[in-house]
C-alpha cells in the first residue's frame, strides 16, 4: 500500500504543498498542478490575505458574483449581490423582484435579535444545591465578563441574562447555563464564545469551595454558542389582489389556488418540504456568501427552525383572504456586517457597498427577502410551466461549455433550443453535428 501520509505539511510553502499533492494524488490529472497555480490572485498582497483566511491554502475557488436588481424592500430599492453556481437562481430572483416591484414590494419586520450560548454541565448531586449556588452567584458570573462586554454595551448590546436549565430528566446529570445576548451589527460568535468560557471559568472557581458540592462537584463539559436562533427572527411578506396573478393559461384565482395548495403540501409532507426550503436557501445562501457571513450556521439554524413543531415543514406560508393573495415567511438569521470577512475580503466590501452599507438588521431583511423571492419564483414555475423549462434554458450554456462548443455553435444552439427540448443528450448531439459540419 502506498504511504501517502506526511508530517509537517502545514510548514511547506504553497508551491511545495502543490508539488506534494501532484506527486501523491494527482498523477492521473497532470493539468491539476497548473490549475492550482493559475487560480492565484495576480496581486500578491491580496492573495496573501486570501491565504490567511484558512489553513493549508493552495489556491482560490471561484464562484460567480452576480446581482439581482429591482428589489423593493420597505420602499427602498436594492440590487442584491448573490454568489452561487446554480443556473436560473439569479434570473428567478430577479423576475420575482420585478413582479413585486409594481405590487407594493416586499415588507419586512424584525421580530427579535436575541442570540444564545450555553455552558453544559454534569452534576450528580441534589439539583436544589446547584440551583441555590447559581442563584447566589449569578451576579458574580455576569460581572465576570464586564471587560469583554464594554464595547458591546456601548452599542446597546451585550449579555441580557443567565438562567440555569435542568435537563436531567432527558440525560442523566445534565444541566446547562443558558446565556442570552444581543450583538449589535456583529454576528457575535467570537464575543459570545469568549463570554461563555469566561463565565465557565468563574463558575468552576466559585464552585470549588462551595460546601454542598464537597461530594458532588459540578463539571463544565463545554461552553459554546448555539446556531439555533429562534429569537433572532425576521418576517418578510408580499401581497396583491388575486387578479394580478393571472398567467397565460390560468386566471389569477386558479393560479392562487394552485400556489397555495403547493405551499400547503410542503407544510404537510417533509419529502416536499426539504426541496421547497432548499429553494428558499438558494436565495438566502447566495446573499450570505456574497456578504461574507457563515452560511453553514444559517443553514443549520434555519432547518432546525423548520422542524420546531416536531415535523420538518415549509418555512413559507401562503393564503387568500378577501381576494388578496398573501405570501410570507419568518426566518431565524444571525448575521453580521462588522467583523469576520466583512472588512477583509474585498468582494464582500463591494457587496456591502451595493447594499448601501446595511446594518445587521437591514441585512436580515435583505437576506429573507431574497429567500422569499426565490421561493415565489420556484413555486410559480412548479405550478405552471414546470421547473425544468426555465432551469434547462439557463443551464444550456453550461452544457455547451461542457461539450467544448465554440462561440458560433453556442449562438446557433441558443436559437435552436428556443423551440427544442434541452437535455444533456440533445445538446451533445447538436454540438457533435455542428462540429462535424465545420
Amino acid at each position: 500500500m502506498d504511504n501517502k501520509t506526511i508530517n509537517g505539511f502545514s510548514k511547506l510553502s504553497k508551491k511545495e504543498k502543490i508539488k506534494w499533492l501532484s506527486k501523491n494524488y494527482l498523477t492521473d490529472n497532470p493539468e491539476a498542478e497548473r490549475l492550482l497555480s493559475v487560480y492565484w490572485h495576480e496581486d500578491s498582497a491580496r492573495q496573501k490575505r486570501h491565504d490567511e483566511f484558512i489553513e493549508n491554502a493552495l489556491s482560490n475557488f471561484f464562484l460567480p458574483f452576480a446581482v439581482a436588481p429591482n428589489f423593493s424592500i420597505d420602499g427602498r430599492i436594492y440590487a442584491i449581490p448573490m454568489v452561487i453556481e446554480e443556473s436560473s437562481v439569479v434570473a428567478a430572483a430577479s423576475n420575482a423582484a420585478k413582479f413585486w416591484l409594481t405590487r407594493g414590494g416586499f415588507k419586512t419586520e424584525i421580530l427579535s435579535t436575541v442570540k444564545s450560548g450555553q455552558i453544559h454541565l454534569n452534576f450528580s448531586g441534589a439539583s436544589s444545591d446547584l440551583i441555590d449556588f447559581f442563584n447566589q452567584n449569578k451576579e458574580l458570573l455576569i460581572n465576570s465578563i464586564s471587560d469583554l462586554s464594554q464595547s458591546m454595551i456601548k452599542r446597546g448590546a451585550g449579555l441580557l441574562d443567565l438562567s440555569l436549565v435542568d435537563q436531567s430528566d432527558k440525560l442523566s446529570n445534565y444541566f446547562f447555563i443558558d446565556a442570552r445576548f444581543k450583538t449589535a451589527d456583529a454576528m457575535g460568535a467570537n464575543y459570545i464564545n469568549s463570554c461563555l468560557e469566561t463565565i465557565a471559568d468563574t463558575f468552576s472557581v466559585l464552585s470549588a469551595d462551595y460546601i454542598p458540592f464537597q461530594n458532588h462537584k459540578p463539571e463544565v463539559v463545554m461552553s459554546i454558542l448555539s446556531n439555533y436562533v429562534p429569537e433572532c427572527l425576521v418576517r418578510v411578506s408580499v401581497q396583491c389582489p388575486v387578479s394580478d396573478l393571472a398567467q397565460s393559461e390560468l386566471s389569477g384565482a386558479e393560479f392562487a389556488e394552485k400556489f397555495v395548495r403547493a405551499v400547503k403540501i410542503a407544510q404537510t409532507n417533509p419529502l416536499r418540504a426539504v426541496t421547497h426550503n432548499k429553494g428558499i436557501m438558494n436565495g438566502v445562501d447566495a446573499v450570505i456568501l456574497a456578504t461574507g457571513n457563515d452560511f453553514r450556521a444559517v443553514e443549520a439554524g434555519i432547518h432546525a427552525y423548520a422542524s420546531k413543531s416536531g415535523t420538518y415543514k415549509s418555512l413559507s406560508t401562503a393564503g387568500v383572504q378577501d381576494r388578496w393573495f398573501k405570501f410570507s415567511m419568518e426566518l431565524p438569521l444571525a448575521l453580521g456586517t462588522v467583523g469576520g470577512l466583512t472588512k477583509l475580503h474585498p468582494m464582500v466590501g463591494v457587496a456591502m457597498s451595493i447594499l448601501q452599507e446595511p446594518s445587521a438588521e437591514d441585512l436580515m431583511k435583505i437576506v429573507a427577502t431574497a429567500g422569499l423571492a426565490q421561493n415565489f419564483a420556484a413555486v410559480r414555475s412548479l405550478v405552471t410551466t414546470g421547473i425544468q423549462k426555465g432551469h434547462m434554458k439557463m443551464h444550456l450554456l453550461n452544457l455547451l461549455s461542457q461539450y467544448n462548443a465554440d462561440d458560433s455553435i453556442k449562438s446557433a444552439a441558443v436559437e435552436h433550443f428556443k423551440t427544442h427540448t434541452i437535455s444533456a443528450r440533445s445538446v451533445a448531439d447538436f454540438v457533435a453535428a455542428h462540429s462535424a459540419n465545420d
